[in-house]
C-alpha cells in the first residue's frame, strides 16, 4: 500500500485538517483540475491523502510516467481476500455499532434487483478498505469527486468509520440520474457539498429538502494563472481547437458537421481535436464520410505544455457538449486569450457571457454553431475583444489560487462546526 507519510502515533496532537480525497479513477489525463486542487490544498497547509477505487485504464493514464500523484495514491482494487478481511475485521472491532449501521445504510440506499445488490456489496467492501485507511492514518474527513458510484463508497465508509464526508457536484453524470445514484441521501448525509457552478447548486437544491440548502457552496474549478503560457501567435487563418474526452456527451458529431459546412466556403479550415475516448474511431470514420478527413487532426491526449502551445496557434476554441458542469478546458482556452464558442447549457453561461467574453449558441444547433464560428473567423476585432474580456473573467472568477482559498474556508469552517456562505469569502 502506498503512503504519503507515516501515520502519526496514537494520541498525538493532530491538526484538524487531515483529510482524504476519494475518486473512482485517479489520476487521469482528464482530471488535471483535481490534481491541481489537491496540490493547492497541500500548499495551503492541509494534509491530503489521495485514494482511488482503481487505477486509470491504459488510455486514461497521465501522459507523464513519473506523475507524482500516481505514486502517492492508494488503490483499493485489485485487492486480495486477506487484505479485505483484515481491513473489515479491524473496522468492525473499532466500532461494531457503526459497522452494523453501515450495513443497514448500504441495504437502504441500494437500487432494486440482483445486479444492484451485487454492486452494493462491492461498494460496501471498498468502503471497509477506506474506513481502515482513515482510522489507521488518523484522517478525519473524506472528500469525494464525481459522487456517483464512488459516492456510495464515501457515504458508507463515513458511516462505518465514524468520520465526516463531503463531495463535489459537477453536473452531468449524477445529475442525469439522481434517483439511481441516491443523490438526495448523499446530499443530506454529507457535511457539505461543493458545487462547481450556481447551476449545480440549484440542482442540489432541487433534489434535497430546504434545511440542507445551507450546506451547498459554490466553489469554481479553476486554472493556475501562474503557469507559463506561450504568447499568442496572432493566427489569422481558420484553425479551430477542441480539447476533451471523445465521448457521446461532448456532441462532437455536431462539430464535424459544422466543419463540413464551413469547408464549403473556407478551404483552409482546420480542426485540432485533442483527447481520446470511446468514440474516437467512429468520429474518424464520420470525418472521412463527411469529406473532411484531411481537415481534422486527431492528436490524442497531449501534455499540458503541448495543449497550451496548440491553443496559442488556434483562432477559435469550440465546444459542442450536450451536458457539462463548467468546463475547465474552456477556462484554459480563455486564460490563453483564445476566443471561445460554446453551447448555452448548464454552468457555461456563468463563465461565458454571450457577446462579451465569448459566443454562445443554442445547444445542438449546427446552424447557430456555424454562424458563431464564421462570425469570429470573419471579425478579427470582435474575436480579439471577446478574448481579452474572457481572460479578464478567468482572472476574476476562476483563478485556482482564489478558488482553493474558498475551498479551504469551507472545509475549515465546516470541520469546526461553523457555517459558511453559499459563495464563501476568500481566506487570507
Amino acid at each position: 500500500m502506498n503512503s504519503t507519510s507515516p501515520a502519526p502515533a496514537a494520541g498525538s496532537d493532530l491538526p484538524p485538517e487531515r483529510i482524504a480525497y476519494l475518486c473512482g479513477e485517479y489520476p487521469r489525463a482528464t482530471d488535471v483540475f483535481i490534481q491541481r486542487e489537491v496540490r493547492a490544498l497541500r500548499e495551503a497547509g492541509l494534509h491530503v491523502r489521495t485514494i482511488s477505487v482503481r487505477r486509470p485504464q491504459t488510455g486514461e493514464k497521465p501522459l507523464d510516467p513519473d506523475n507524482e500523484e500516481a505514486h502517492r495514491t492508494t488503490y483499493l482494487l485489485p485487492t486480495g481476500p486477506l487484505r479485505l478481511l483484515a481491513a473489515h475485521g479491524r473496522t468492525l472491532l473499532a466500532g461494531p455499532g457503526r459497522y452494523f449501521r453501515a450495513i443497514w445504510l448500504a441495504s437502504k440506499v441500494r437500487a432494486p434487483g440482483l445486479r444492484a445488490l451485487l454492486y452494493q456489496l462491492f461498494y460496501f467492501s471498498e468502503a471497509g478498505l477506506v474506513a481502515d485507511i482513515m482510522r489507521r492514518e488518523h484522517l478525519v474527513h473524506l472528500h469525494n469527486h464525481a459522487p456517483d458510484s464512488s459516492g456510495f463508497v464515501a457515504m458508507i465508509a463515513a458511516e462505518m468509520g465514524g468520520f465526516t464526508f463531503s463531495m463535489t457536484l459537477h453536473g452531468h453524470g449524477i445529475l442525469s440520474e439522481p434517483s439511481r445514484w441516491r443523490l438526495r441521501e448523499k446530499l443530506q448525509r454529507a457535511l457539505f457539498t461543493i458545487c462547481v457552478s450556481w447551476h449545480a447548486r440549484s440542482q442540489a437544491m432541487l433534489w434535497s429538502p430546504r434545511e440542507t440548502w445551507q450546506k451547498f457552496h459554490v466553489v469554481h474549478c479553476g486554472v493556475d494563472l501562474a503557469e507559463p503560457r506561450p504568447p499568442r501567435t496572432n493566427p489569422a487563418g481558420s484553425r479551430l481547437a477542441f480539447v476533451g474526452r471523445l465521448d457521446h456527451v461532448k456532441g462532437l458529431p455536431i462539430l464535424l458537421d459544422a466543419v463540413a459546412v464551413l469547408a464549403e466556403s473556407r478551404p483552409d479550415i482546420q480542426l485540432d481535436i485533442v483527447g481520446d475516448g470511446p468514440e474516437r474511431a467512429d468520429l474518424q470514420t464520420l470525418a472521412v464520410e463527411s469529406g473532411i478527413a484531411e481537415k481534422v487532426i486527431f492528436h490524442g491526449y497531449l501534455r499540458q505544455p503541448e495543449i497550451r502551445q496548440l491553443l496559442a496557434q488556434a483562432d477559435v476554441f469550440v465546444m459542442t457538449s450536450l451536458a457539462e458542469g463548467i468546463p475547465v478546458v474552456l477556462m484554459e482556452a480563455m486564460a490563453a486569450a483564445v476566443p471561445v464558442v460554446a453551447p448555452r447549457i448548464t454552468g457555461i453561461p456563468e463563465l461565458v457571457e454571450h457577446g462579451r467574453s465569448g459566443l454562445l449558441y443554442a445547444p445542438a444547433s449546427t446552424a447557430e454553431l456555424v454562424a458563431s464560428l464564421a462570425t469570429l473567423l470573419d471579425d478579427r476585432t470582435l474575436a480579439r475583444s471577446l478574448a481579452d474580456s474572457g481572460l479578464g473573467v478567468v482572472n476574476r472568477e476562476f483563478d485556482l489560487d482564489a478558488e482553493t482559498r474558498r475551498l479551504v474556508t469551507v472545509m475549515r469552517m465546516r470541520l469546526a462546526g461553523k457555517t459558511a456562505d453559499a459563495r464563501p469569502s476568500l481566506a487570507h
